[in-house]
């Protein structure tokens, strides 16, 4: 039998997602109402702008002090859409003060403080859920914490951001330069005019703390992942790609160690196999591939932004949320049982493609290998060209750590022979 008291929900900020999920909650009512067991109501939204058109939601519910919105105490969930560190930290804090249960999509914030969060909703026995946070629509964020709970998850390896993955993927189909790919996304709307979150990684780091901590059950925040961006990756590197059989990604990679004793969460272009799943994501499309010990090899694909499909993962929340209140229950909190360290970049183990500008002349090539050997660090294949005296070597190495190719890089710089170390990029998804 369905309750007639609705639940009632607040929601912290109004633009492309917020605008939807309101959106949403207007024209699915009836749907909603019955999935849940309750009708759900828009109590309040909180603005900056009061003054903004906003169709569809009564002016009455707009305000600008979302501070006494979330302090009501009629509040059954508050949505979380603004982004950022603060105010959203006090906001949430606030709400779970005051009764209410949580629904976020803050990727920044949970990176940072998702410990401390969950901490304080347990504390006053209250949800907080955040699917919208990693890789949009894709349902990710359950299956890991509720699917896979019996599971064990080794390697978590993924594209969390269309952006990169749109410019990477036009780069690759058309030839075009990085400069003119990102041209081409921002007039599209995929690029923001300051892309720096994008494309130098920090948006995928964030993703990628989230989804170490989950997948491991340990705390992993923003600054233990390791972040490389993209702005550096030409069409050479492409060319050198395409002729190892391979593509370029901006990859987030989550894994165990071998032993088990530690984990590492790192962010970075590298160059996977033409044969890998993830090779073929296209566009502003995620992926995000899982691999553990019973359920094997999984994969998670889908739009990973845009108004709708982040709206699509908040409106399941806020589903699973209000069935938790009408139930007296809560979901899955913090799981950070194992507590495992996370190993510094200088320990992560992979393989590596390096392209040296060299001399054109006899003995180059075995200067060169004899650095690889010195340093332990063993070559797969070697690739030359040259004329008029110039020189392009092309050396891929097997299994080596990131601390070993660096001292290699750094004794080949002082080589006279070497004219220069044209790129690094690293080999991934065998």
């Amino acid at each position: 039998m369905m309750r007639t008291r609705p639940l009632k929900v607040a929601l912290l900020g109004c633009g492309v997602v917020g605008s939807e999920v309101a959106r949403i909650m207007t024209t699915h009512a009836d749907d909603l109402a019955a999935r849940i067991g309750a009708p759900v109501e828009l109590a309040g939204v909180a603005v900056r702008r009061p003054d903004k058109v906003r169709e569809g939601i009564p002016a009455e519910l707009i305000t600008t002090d979302a501070t006494a919105l979330v302090k009501r105490g009629d509040i059954d969930v508050v949505v979380e859409v603004i982004g950022g560190i603060e105010p959203a930290r006090s906001l949430i804090t606030t709400a779970f003060e005051h009764g209410a249960s949580v629904v976020s999509a803050n990727k920044a914030l949970l990176a940072q403080d998702g410990a401390g969060l969950h901490a304080i909703a347990e504390e006053q026995n209250k949800d907080l859920y955040y699917e919208a946070a990693v890789a949009g629509a894709i349902p990710l964020i359950r299956p890991l914490r509720e699917s896979l709970a019996g599971d064990k998850v080794n390697r978590v390896l993924g594209i969390v951001n269309g952006t990169t993955n749109f410019i990477l993927d036009k780069m690759d189909t058309t030839g075009a330069g990085y400069q003119e790919a990102l041209d081409e996304a921002t007039a599209l709307g995929y690029a923001e005019a300051d892309p720096t979150a994008d494309v130098e990684g920090f948006d995928a780091a964030a993703k990628a703390a989230i989804l170490a901590g989950i997948a491991f059950h340990t705390r992993v925040r923003l600054d233990d992942v390791y972040r490389e961006g993209m702005t550096e990756v030409t069409a050479a590197d492409f060319a050198s790609a395409k002729g190892m059989g391979c593509t370029i990604k901006l990859l987030a990679i989550c894994e165990r160690a071998a032993d088990g004793e530690s984990v590492t969460a790192r962010v970075h272009p590298a160059m996977i196999p033409l044969t890998h799943p993830l090779a073929s994501v296209r566009g502003a499309y995620n992926a995000v591939f899982v691999e553990s010990d019973a359920a094997g090899q999984l994969m998670f694909y889908g739009p990973g932004a845009g108004g709708s499909p982040t709206a699509s993962a908040v409106l399941g929340d806020l589903v699973a949320v209000c069935r938790n209140r009408l139930s007296g229950a809560t979901g899955p909190g913090d799981s950070a049982y194992t507590q495992l360290p996370v190993s510094p970049m200088g320990e992560v183990v992979t393989r590596y493609h390096i392209s040296l500008d060299v001399a054109d002349k006899p003995g180059v090539l075995a200067q060169v290998a004899t650095v690889f050997a010195e340093h332990g660090v063993s070559i797969d294949t070697v690739r030359q060209q040259g004329k008029d005296g110039e020189a392009s070597l092309v050396v891929v190495t097997h299994h080596a750590s990131d601390a070993s190719l660096n001292g290699t890089v750094e004794a080949l710089r002082n080589l006279d022979t070497v004219r220069g170390v044209a790129s690094i990029m690293r080999v991934e998804g065998e």
